[in-house]
């Protein structure tokens, strides 16, 4: 017995120091070279240096002259601490009315008579930082209401912030709310 005790002592802290330690090393320094600012969350800086988010986590944007992202089933809403969806089904009454309320909302607001799913659902995760452009389009007016600038200068900035496929068929064309926020930001700034 004990000749099997010393080889299965030898190999677990091989293991554990080969997978939990040298492996671990090298593919976050990989990581760190070939993909810096994914490696390090995507986060998304001010003029001074300051993260002000992350491109790949959605956050909230309540003010009128801001593009508003997808609702987030996540904790108050976009904890990433709490991050999940609301595991509410369709026959949900909860859920139906949630729903019934933001679509009404959205109609009252936009006068639109179809609206975008991703406008009243929320994402598995409650953290999606992307819309759909249909939902980006429909709140042009809104954004540009508030900012005091014609309506299709804001529809060209949320053109040009709208990613395409991922090799031309995987998945589908998105906006990410926070870089067209800030390139809203960044063409029409707020009067001071």
């Amino acid at each position: 017995m004990l000749s099997q005790i010393r080889p299965a002592i030898v190999m677990v802290a091989m293991f554990t120091l080969l997978l939990g330690g040298a492996y671990p090393f090298a593919v976050t320094g990989v990581a760190q070279v070939v993909f810096p600012a994914q490696a390090n969350g995507s986060l998304i800086r001010d003029a001074e240096g300051k993260v002000v988010g992350s491109a790949l986590i959605g956050q909230p944007f309540a003010e009128a002259r801001y593009l508003h992202p997808r609702p987030s089933a996540a904790g108050d809403g976009y904890d990433a601490s709490a991050s999940s969806g609301s595991n509410l089904g369709p026959l949900n009454t909860d859920l139906a009315e949630r729903i019934k309320t933001d679509a009404d909302a959205i109609r009252a607001e936009t006068g639109a008579t179809v609206i975008p799913p991703d406008a009243v659902t929320t994402s598995a995760s409650g953290l999606d930082p992307h819309i759909s452009p249909a939902y980006a389009r429909l709140q042009a007016a809104r954004v540009a209401q508030a900012r005091g600038v014609d309506a299709g200068m804001v529809q060209q900035v949320i053109d040009q912030n709208t990613e395409g496929t991922f090799l031309g068929f995987i998945g589908q064309p998105r906006v990410n709310v926070l870089l067209t926020n800030r390139a809203l930001d960044a063409r029409f700034p707020a009067a001071t």
